[in-house]
């Protein structure tokens, strides 16, 4: 089979042959149709100490199973989080991270919707909103933004703002449903906003936290770590939440599984859509890693074996 690796940290990207591997108990063995590409294993590329392999997001079709696996059956159509080398012809997954993919859905929309959106949706629900509150979603042209700012309207938010890197993304994320789109670099962020859902975190979580109303909630799930000031906590009585999409599966699978199915039924209801960037060969791995890094994608960066 062929799959991305690199050698040293930094990169570069190379395709190489690699034995098939054999599905061990629990696990299916998937030909991949489509591939994640997600900025937390961009930044393993450039910042782990020692290579590490690619996995995320993928969706394909099982063509073998291990022992044990009771829910899936060679042919399925699946996706899920691959915990080893993902970015590959053929990849490993374990059962309980795996979900059917619906008729209505190719395995592009899969990638796109599944994993950002359980992401999105997370974080939309530790932010406790009530119907008509508003909201300021960070990186909202991004692949978990830009399904964010759907969700936020499924939910009922009665104003979604939308806060980007480049206002040249501004038409993109109006089309998502966004009311206002604001850059970081702006000086006022305006109108304050009830809750605000950040991907960024660096130093943008003190604008994000000036952003909100007294008692206000920000909802942090960026990997891009940040600090800020408990005085700018105290004085408007506001809250950090933080939030991670990991913690769900492995100590609630029963409600990650509950969020994979109402992802589901939005998008069959047309309520969500997942809009792709840009679709990759493996062989242009590194393009893609650039998109990303580059911040220039408008929504999912996606490689196609």
């Amino acid at each position: 089979m062929r799959r991305v690796r690199y050698a040293c940290p930094g990169g570069p990207l190379y395709v190489e042959e690699a034995p098939l591997p054999e599905p061990g108990p629990g696990e299916l063995l998937v030909r991949t149709e489509a591939i994640g590409v997600t900025l937390p294993v961009v930044r393993k590329v450039a910042e782990a100490a020692e290579p590490v392999p690619l996995g995320g997001e993928i969706a394909g079709v099982v063509t073998a199973v291990g022992d044990g696996v009771s829910d899936f059956a060679t042919g399925d159509r699946v996706t899920g989080l691959c915990l080893g080398h993902g970015y590959a012809d053929h990849a490993l997954l374990h059962e309980a991270m795996a979900s059917p993919v619906p008729d209505e859905a190719g395995a592009v929309d899969a990638v796109a919707l599944v994993r950002s959106g359980l992401v999105a949706l997370g974080a939309l629900e530790a932010a406790r909103p009530e119907p008509g509150e508003a909201v300021l979603v960070t990186a909202a042209a991004s692949g978990v933004g830009h399904l964010a700012v759907q969700l936020a309207r499924t939910r009922g938010a009665g104003r979604v703002v939308g806060a980007v890197s480049d206002p040249g993304k501004a038409d993109f994320v109006r089309g998502l449903g966004a009311d206002h789109v604001i850059s970081y670099g702006d000086a006022s962020w305006g109108t304050p906003v009830d809750y605000v859902l950040d991907a960024v975190g660096g130093e943008l979580l003190t604008r994000a936290l000036h952003a909100l109303v007294p008692e206000g909630r920000l909802v942090a799930y960026s990997s891009g770590g940040g600090a800020i000031q408990a005085y700018d906590l105290l004085v408007g009585a506001k809250s950090v939440i933080g939030f991670q999409t990991a913690r769900v599966a492995r100590g609630r699978p029963e409600l990650y599984e509950q969020w994979r199915r109402e992802l589901w039924r939005l998008f069959v209801a047309g309520e969500v859509r997942p809009v792709v960037h840009g679709r990759f060969a493996l062989e242009d791995a590194a393009k893609a890693h650039g998109e990303i890094e580059g911040r220039s994608n408008l929504g999912k960066v996606v490689l196609v074996p």
